[in-house]
């Protein structure tokens, strides 16, 4: 057929789902998806960041502000609500997959994130009422925030958890779908897209790091959530434009990878209490029943589907994940500590930018973004096309070197930080200013810098590398669920470094002088950052070790080499 006009009836990746338009109708390449689309879902995306950062990147200051809790139970508690909110994808990938799809899935988290933002806005205004306590202090009036403030900050939080549950796994594999594999043009355009994507997402998160901690330090925080909900309302408009030009993917799937597993549960159980002639003559109606099912009609990822065979088969492309995801878990503990402990590092130092403005802590997040900015065009069109010469491969580097050279990075960024908290500390020693922690210290916020540019080029390698691999590598049908696999990195991360965090706070006040004081001229930082090195580097050789073996799915998608 010519490519302009045909119609997507299958996709050339082996998936039995037909590409149809918003009237249900076979898809024509031309009318639909491409970068046209895949436009309106990015920026959807770069709006969901936007306000997810919004709220995350300094979340600990208003809960050691105006919410009034300690460093090392701020620092718990938003490891927590990440650890929830990046594994919540993975029941949403599944529920997109098997129910909703992805389209619903994304309009109902975007409306969600709306409620949940406004809500997160409203709960700042909750301690007017003249009901909370006011202490009178050296440095002026301190106020406990009540009860329902607080039980209806973290519900609004959690609202926002709920929400990237849904959105995150389905809005990136939303736009994957966007380019047809079948098309030479089309399949170079999605391995650009993940860059493109990140780029795009990591653009409007520099902007929210600069403007919303602005707003949040030195206007108020009811506005400084409030400008995100509205965003977020914006961008659910927007994607609702791009309605007609996208492609949708029906499944012909009778349930999803958690709906098959029950199935085949259930089957191993009954054939567990047959006897042995029963087993025989159900294997024999079985495969009477499900013969017609197999025709030459049918690929055989349609007939390892409808039957256990298929379930086994799917359960092995995931758990065959299990060494890279786990070898990737510290990589997101340390990545965890750039929006907790730098931040609370960061205002303890010279933040002035001339005599009249001061750079709030939180922004100094945005060298990450910026870094990511500046590093993807370098990444996308000099390394990929100078590695493609040597290796023949289309991406230039596989997916997995990727991801290696960015914890590598990532390990070299730890190592940075601990020795420029090592230095902040003697600093504080010298100036006499260990016991004034409101005191800036005479040490400049440019000493921190390069540990975010180095967390900054760290991502280009190893999030957008996950991000493709753990799209690439699950079975086709389960690719929302594959990405929520790749959130789940970060989920299980920030749990990790919840637990660290407050089992070294247990340890360390027992003993004396916790290393996560309150007052972090009193603190060890420093340790934990060495710690953090430590564990970075053994991953790192368990990491080389399963890559070195892992077998691709798509052979030939790794080791082909770009014609023309």
């Amino acid at each position: 057929m010519p490519s302009g006009t045909d119609p997507l009836l299958a996709r050339a990746d082996g998936m039995a789902d037909a590409a149809v338009d918003h009237r249900g109708l076979p898809a024509e390449r031309g009318a639909t998806g491409g970068w046209r689309s895949a436009l309106f879902i990015i920026a959807v995306e770069i709006a969901e960041r936007f306000a997810f950062y919004g709220v995350s990147s300094n979340l600990i200051s208003y809960l050691t502000g105006p919410l009034g809790e300690g460093t090392a139970a701020a620092a718990a508690a938003i490891n927590a609500w990440n650890g929830v909110a990046q594994l919540l994808p993975l029941l949403g990938g599944a529920l997109a997959d098997k129910w909703l799809g992805r389209y619903r899935t994304i309009v109902m988290a975007s409306l969600l994130y709306v409620l949940g933002l406004g809500m997160l806005a409203f709960s700042t205004f909750l301690s007017s009422g003249g009901h909370h306590q006011c202490t009178t202090t050296a440095g002026g009036q301190a106020c406990a925030p009540s009860t329902l403030q607080v039980a209806f900050f973290y519900a609004s939080l959690y609202i926002v958890a709920v929400a990237q549950g849904g959105h995150k796994p389905c809005v990136q594999a939303f736009g994957a779908d966007q380019f047809d594999q079948s098309d030479p043009k089309e399949s170079v355009s999605r391995s650009s897209f993940f860059n493109w994507w990140y780029f795009g997402m990591c653009a409007g998160t520099a902007v929210t790091l600069v403007l919303l901690s602005y707003v949040q330090d030195n206007i108020g925080w009811g506005l400084g959530f409030g400008i995100p909900c509205a965003v977020m309302a914006a961008a659910l408009a927007v994607f609702l434009l791009g309605t007609r030009t996208y492609r949708y993917y029906v499944t012909n799937a009778k349930g999803g990878l958690f709906a098959r597993a029950a199935e085949a549960f259930a089957e191993w159980r009954s054939r567990r209490k047959a006897g042995p002639l029963e087993q025989a003559s159900q294997e024999r109606d079985r495969a009477a029943a499900e013969a017609p099912r197999f025709s030459a009609g049918v690929d055989e990822e349609d007939q390892a589907v409808v039957s256990n065979a298929g379930f086994v088969k799917e359960a092995k492309a995931i758990l065959r994940l299990f060494p890279i995801w786990a070898t990737c878990l510290i990589y997101a503990v340390a990545f965890a500590q750039s929006s907790t402990f730098f931040t609370k590092q960061a205002a303890t130092l010279d933040r002035r930018i001339g005599d009249h403005f001061k750079v709030p802590p939180a922004a100094l997040q945005s060298f990450i973004s910026i870094t990511i900015v500046v590093f993807i065009p370098i990444y996308d069109r000099v390394i990929v096309p100078v590695s493609r010469r040597y290796s023949g491969k289309p991406s230039g580097i596989t997916m997995l070197q990727r991801i290696g050279a960015g914890m590598f990075l990532s390990l070299l960024s730890i190592v940075i930080a601990a020795l420029v908290e090592t230095r902040r500390l003697r600093v504080s020693r010298d100036a006499g200013l260990v016991d004034k922690p409101n005191v800036p210290l005479p040490m400049s916020l440019w000493w921190m810098v390069p540990q975010y540019v180095l967390f900054g080029a760290a991502d280009v390698f190893t999030m957008v590398g996950l991000q493709e691999f753990f799209y690439d590598q699950v079975p086709n049908k389960l690719r929302s669920l594959g990405l929520a696999l790749y959130l789940s990195i970060f989920g299980v991360g920030s749990f990790i470094s919840s637990a660290l965090v407050s089992a070294i706070d247990r340890a360390t006040t027992a003993r004396g002088q916790s290393w996560f004081s309150n007052n972090l001229n009193r603190g060890h930082v420093d340790y934990f950052y060495w710690l953090l090195a430590a564990l970075s580097a053994l991953e790192l050789l368990a990491y080389v070790f399963f890559a070195v073996i892992y077998k691709y799915k798509n052979k030939g998608a790794v080791h082909a080499s770009v014609a023309g």
